[in-house]
């Protein structure tokens, strides 16, 4: 037992007597020089096989993502529900779901006899207007000469008020049936009148058929202009704070991931709804014809669009949590040899669209004159770590 102790005393020693021998060897001869710590070294043959390739810093715009769901829709005033103002027995109605649909093109046409008691009451009334108005100006002239009461002519003047009253509102009301109070005359008395569209578009619903009668309140066709088509997406209250107007969106349907299109953010919402969402609002850029409203779509808000420092993607490493990049440091001979030194620094990353990544880094970092490893970063990186662990 004490031979083996006094043997391993021996081999420790002559370990320690080594590796003192080495170090103070190679202090003494200069053979090897000893790197800082955050610093690696390769010659010309070791550059070539890690692929190493130099490049600078770039000003890109970058844009961070939000992703949300929505729905194609029109604004209100390019959806349009056509009543009866009336109502009546449908005559006629040639249009189906999807009918292209023209600016004053007729609808339908509606009968109803009270269409004929209107006109009539209309005619009545514009016929007594006339004697009344005859009347009165007879019997204003009279007063002037002082011929007649002021009563006769006051209550020939408030018959012609009255009458001229009665006859205005009947020709509004005709008005609003499409039916033109001055071209009416007692042979073209018609009981029936057509309804017009107010918009071009298409059909989008039809709810009426031949001899169904519609009241006033009912929808007898929907009519949509789909050359403004709009998004209605979905965005949670956390991630409102990111979206402004102005801002530009990628978006596709489902079904069709392909077909990539692109529309504005004009209003974001002012109030929260029950499931904590708010509602925002885009315009469409160059419409496809196959976007129609009430489909479903994904989108993408480009919620940052501001020139930053940008690097590649791969000339960024992930080490232990924190992020770096390698600067070209210095060239220099050793012996027969020429070697490059490269430089390890700590960086943060940001914003990251397209192959290339937002970097924030160290205040006195120089833009102009530093040269970054975008190509074969992690190769230098190996190298780095295993020269530290190469130490004696």
């Amino acid at each position: 037992m004490k031979t083996k102790k006094i043997l391993m005393i021996l081999v420790s020693a002559l370990f320690v007597i080594s590796c003192n021998s080495k170090s103070g060897s190679e202090k003494q001869t200069g053979d090897h020089e000893v790197l800082p710590p955050n610093t690696v070294e390769m010659n010309d043959a070791q550059y070539q096989s890690a692929g190493i390739e130099l490049g600078a810093i770039e000003q890109k715009v970058l844009s961070s993502e939000l992703r949300v769901n929505g729905i194609v829709n029109v604004t209100p005033q390019n959806l349009v529900s056509i009543s009866a103002i009336m109502g009546g027995y449908i005559k006629s109605i040639g249009l189906v779901q999807g009918s292209p649909v023209s600016k004053d093109q007729v609808i339908a046409v509606i009968e109803n006899q009270e269409f004929i008691e209107l006109q009539q009451k209309y005619l009545e009334g514009k016929s007594k207007l006339e004697y009344a108005e005859t009347e009165y100006k007879r019997q204003k002239d009279l007063n002037k000469e002082n011929v007649n009461s002021a009563k006769t002519y006051q209550l020939a003047m408030s018959e012609f008020k009255g009458l001229q009253s009665t006859v205005f509102a009947l020709e509004q009301k005709l008005k609003l049936i499409g039916i033109d109070a001055k071209k009416l005359e007692v042979e073209n008395i018609s009981g029936s009148v057509t309804v017009l569209s107010p918009i071009s578009g298409y059909v989008k619903t039809v709810s009426v058929n031949i001899g169904k009668y519609v009241n006033p309140t009912d929808v007898i066709v929907e009519i949509i202009n789909n050359q403004n088509l709009t998004l209605e997406l979905t965005v949670f209250e956390k991630d409102i704070d990111q979206v402004t107007i102005g801002q530009k969106i990628s978006f596709i349907l489902p079904d069709k991931p392909e077909n990539k299109q692109s529309a504005v953010i004009y209003q974001v919402g002012k109030s929260l709804n029950d499931d904590k969402t708010i509602k925002v609002y885009a315009t469409v850029d160059n419409q496809n014809k196959s976007l129609l409203p009430g489909m479903y779509i994904n989108a993408i808000i480009n919620t940052q669009n501001d020139y930053t420092t940008a690097l590649p993607e791969e000339a960024i490493l992930s080490f232990e949590d924190k992020n770096y990049i390698f600067i070209f440091s210095d060239k220099k001979k050793e012996g027969d040899k020429v070697v490059s030194l490269f430089k390890i620094i700590e960086v943060k990353k940001g914003v990251t669209n397209e192959g290339f990544t937002e970097v924030i880094l160290p205040k006195d970092f120089d833009l102009k004159q530093s040269r970054i490893v975008i190509k074969g970063a992690y190769n230098l990186l190996s190298a780095l770590k295993n020269a530290g662990d190469m130490a004696c």
